[in-house]
């Protein structure tokens, strides 16, 4: 795999208790430093962090892609092939609405991947994905 250094990303959002409870329990992200009004999360290796406005509002605009409408912006996290079908067991164990279902793109190509989207309580657009193998990931 890759050596990358962790990245570091902070959205304003309406709720910051809604994100503390489907960051830590539900995506299983554990707590960094937090105030009344930010929070931080070790989100799989990577630094996010929650800043709470009232007014927390984002423009969000999809795009066609495989004959869905995904949607811009979005974040997540490439997970190990391994880990895919776990992780997507938790999400529905805790009833996470799927904005795409999981489902596998380049079925049996090198770059076959899988992928899901899912909104968090602010509406914050993730998706999480897989490669069959991780030399793919900036292949074109």
């Amino acid at each position: 795999m890759l050596s990358l250094r962790p990245f570091h990303a902070a959205y304003p959002v309406n709720d910051i208790q809604k994100s503390k409870y489907f960051y830590n329990h539900i995506l299983g992200c554990e707590i960094g430093r937090f105030t009344s009004t930010w929070i931080d999360f070790n989100f799989f290796g990577h630094q996010l962090v929650f800043h709470q406005f009232t007014e927390a509002s984002s423009v969000e605009l999809v795009q066609d892609l495989d004959s869905k409408s995904v949607p811009i912006p979005h974040f997540g996290v490439v997970l190990n092939w391994k880990d895919w079908d776990s992780f997507i067991e938790r999400l529905r164990s805790f009833n996470v609405q799927f904005e795409i279902e999981p489902y596998t793109r380049f079925a049996n190509k090198t770059c076959e991947q899988k992928t899901c989207f899912f909104k968090d309580p602010n509406g914050l657009n993730l998706e999480f994905k897989v490669f069959k193998s991780d030399s793919m990931i900036f292949k074109a």
